[in-house]
């Protein structure tokens, strides 16, 4: 059976739809989104980083597959990962050869916001351990910066991909004007457009600002050690994360960047914004770059 050009089989199909980033935009509520309406089908599990050579690769072709089930017009993930240049290299190629013909959709915000979003999941979950201000103390090859280098990111992928098969959002504008952002996705992926429910409502974002750091991770690090973790489903691991939260936690203030460093990210990031600019025709004029 073909679908929107992807040879579907009973053990699963490929996905035509991946949303490919950013990091801390809001991939999360998009993919929920998505999966509510019934043309729509999204992977159970969020983020299967199959074109990440370092990561998921090497599963293969039918690990991949089998993540999309069922009759639907359209199948989807969402991976931040892939766009995650320079750090993750060859994930546009490795996509165009499995999925030539998929749409793509990539979700951003404001390029600082971002910066501080991603710094402070990092250190909830104990990946940093130092202040956001000696993580930002170079901007050369940091991780953390480069990946809010949003047209530079883009780049990679219209290499392969052509622009009409890229749709390009905002985590502002999904949650200023979610009905209307919404009708747009699904028009860019030829479903009904009119399909809008309650749930559709939800506030699926969650505020860093009430982020805790926790060391629920390292206690479930410690239950793989021993082999014990990997006794119980996805969701029970997740429920025993949440129950060791608040114990093993305390809470997480976001950060305020001061004037010298701000002004430091602001002229660093400044040339690729506005080649984003240049390159969608919007000014992004909430953004503080």
């Amino acid at each position: 059976m073909e679908l929107g050009g992807i040879k579907k089989s009973k053990k699963g199909t490929l996905p035509n739809l991946i949303i490919i980033g950013a990091g801390k935009c809001g991939t999360t509520s998009l993919h929920y989104y998505l999966g509510l309406h019934p043309q729509i089908s999204m992977s159970w599990e969020k983020e299967l980083h199959f074109f990440v050579c370092e990561l998921n690769w090497d599963k293969g072709i039918e690990w991949y597959k089998s993540s999309f089930t069922g009759e639907r017009m359209i199948y989807g993930e969402a991976s931040p990962s892939y766009t995650n240049y320079p750090f993750f290299k060859g994930v546009p190629e490795r996509m165009h050869s499995v999925v030539p013909q998929a749409k793509l959709i990539y979700i951003l915000r404001d390029p600082i916001d971002r910066i501080i979003s991603h710094y402070i999941n990092d250190y909830s979950e104990g990946k940093v351990d130092r202040r956001i201000e000696d993580v930002l103390s170079h901007l050369d090859d940091n991780p953390l910066v480069l990946k809010s280098k949003y047209f530079m990111q883009l780049q990679q992928y219209l290499k392969y991909f052509p622009k009409s098969n890229i749709l390009i959002i905002t985590l502002e504008d999904l949650y200023r004007y979610r009905r209307q952002m919404l009708q747009e996705i699904f028009r860019f992926l030829n479903v009904d457009e009119t399909f809008y429910c309650s749930k559709h409502l939800d506030i699926k974002h969650k505020s860093t600002s009430k982020r805790r750091k926790s060391r629920a991770g390292l206690v479930l690090k410690r239950l793989y050690e021993a082999n014990i973790a990997k006794l119980f489903s996805l969701n029970v691991r997740t429920n025993i994360g949440r129950f060791l939260s608040v114990p093993f936690s305390h809470k997480i203030d976001r950060p305020i960047l001061d004037d010298r460093l701000l002004a430091q990210l602001v002229d660093y990031l400044k040339e690729d914004i506005n080649c984003l600019r240049g390159y969608t025709g919007r000014d992004f004029k909430d953004w503080c770059v």
